[in-house]
């Protein structure tokens, strides 16, 4: 079901007596969940938003989740935090929600220096594969939601992105070039199974002949093969698989709800056998936790199929600093001060460093190990320096597409 969201549906998980509110006056209130017409059958004065900002702590994992909690964010005013006797087994599970996108465009625009694509695309907000140290977090923050549990139970779907998607290639503004898929949130996320929203996009981007490079941790990549291969054939279509671990434990508590690690290496092997243009991207590399497998990772990408690889460091804006120490605290307790101390000397002292360029490598002793790494690990592959070059040439407009415009 999908809903609104201008009418958003009570959560009876934040709603369960369990709950302390900050003030009797806000009792009802649940941050990034009420729209404006639920305060007001609340009966609370949308003019008095200004209660007392407590934190929410959560000392327990939820299985089949990155995250443990909503932190409050950074643009709400209002917070909850658990009562002292809260149990648990008391509280049930967050079941993911899916909310209609009512956006008037699909393709966006970048010009950061230091980022490999101009335009891209995303049929999805927010993404249930819950990787918890996910850079996207904090834009949920943005939509009126929490960068923790609801960016992986609260999904926001673009469901016209495929209409969007023809009419923005038909304008005569539009100048042929390769658009990126998942440069935000995984477009293969467990939902396009049933909706097939990246697919019917993909459909689009083949009737047009434009270039496409995807980023995905999913398998499901692999039934679009048919689409993939009849881009590649006119240099228009290569994809990335994204492998942080080839630890099947480890990333079953850091990316939940992705494809196992295994999997995502016989993606590659069926991609590069349908003709498809296929590399490893391994993002993040977490120093301390993950560092050490950047060569085994592109070693047994390189057997499976891969020709080309991309790495960046990890990044933690904003809530997504405190969400990845929290589940240090909780998965790798041993570890945590020595992930912390390694992240700092990367990024100047701070866990997050927002400057162009610093930002997608780093600085420091442990950042040039890790580049340095990286490269021998890619020569030992025969990788080369870049990955595909795709081509606009063969981009056309199909017959009466214009007219639709009209």
């Amino acid at each position: 079901m999908l809903f609104n969201l201008r009418n958003r549906p009570h959560d009876k998980q934040f709603c369960c007596p369990s709950y302390r509110y900050a003030s009797e006056r806000n009792k009802l209130l649940r941050s990034a969940t009420l729209g404006l017409s639920d305060l007001a059958r609340a009966g609370v004065d949308e003019r008095s938003m200004s209660a007392t900002v407590v934190s929410m702590s959560v000392k327990q994992s939820i299985h089949g989740r990155g995250a443990a909690e909503n932190p409050t964010s950074r643009f709400e005013h209002t917070a909850y935090e658990r009562d002292a006797d809260w149990d648990k087994p008391d509280d049930p599970a967050p079941k993911t929600q899916f909310y209609r996108d009512a956006s008037a465009s699909i393709i966006t625009h970048n010009d950061s220096p230091d980022i490999g694509f101009t335009s891209s695309i995303n049929p999805y907000r927010g993404c249930e594969h819950g990787c918890i140290y996910c850079y996207a977090r904090p834009y949920h923050e943005y939509l009126g939601f929490s960068a923790g549990l609801d960016f992986e139970t609260k999904i926001v779907v673009k469901e016209n992105a495929p209409e969007l998607l023809r009419r923005e290639l038909s304008s005569p503004k539009w100048k042929p070039q390769t658009l990126a898929m998942s440069g935000v949130t995984d477009c293969y996320q467990p939902i396009e199974r049933r909706l097939k929203i990246t697919r019917q996009c993909l459909e689009v981007l083949a009737e047009f002949r434009n270039p496409v490079a995807i980023v995905t941790k999913n398998l499901l990549v692999t039934r679009d093969i048919d689409l993939l291969a009849d881009l590649a054939r006119d240099d228009a279509a290569a994809v990335f698989l994204s492998i942080t671990t080839l630890d099947a434990d480890l990333a079953r508590i850091m990316e939940p709800r992705t494809a196992q690690p295994a999997a995502r290496l016989r993606a590659i092997g069926e991609l590069k056998n349908a003709g498809v243009p296929v590399g490893v991207m391994v993002a993040p590399v977490i120093p301390g936790l993950t560092d050490h497998e950047l060569p085994a990772i592109v070693k047994a990408a390189a057997k499976a199929g891969a020709t080309f690889a991309g790495m960046v460091p990890l990044r933690l804006p904003y809530a997504v600093k405190d969400l990845f120490q929290q589940w240090l605290e909780q998965h790798m307790p041993d570890r945590k001060e020595k992930v912390l101390a390694q992240i700092r000397a990367m990024r100047g002292g701070k866990l997050n460093d927002s400057d162009f360029g610093s930002r997608m490598a780093g600085q420091g002793i442990f950042a040039e190990q890790m580049a340095k790494m990286f490269a021998v690990a890619c020569r030992r592959a025969g990788f080369p320096e870049h990955g595909p070059h795709l081509s606009t040439d063969a981009f056309r407009r199909p017959a009466g597409a214009q007219m639709e415009l009209l």
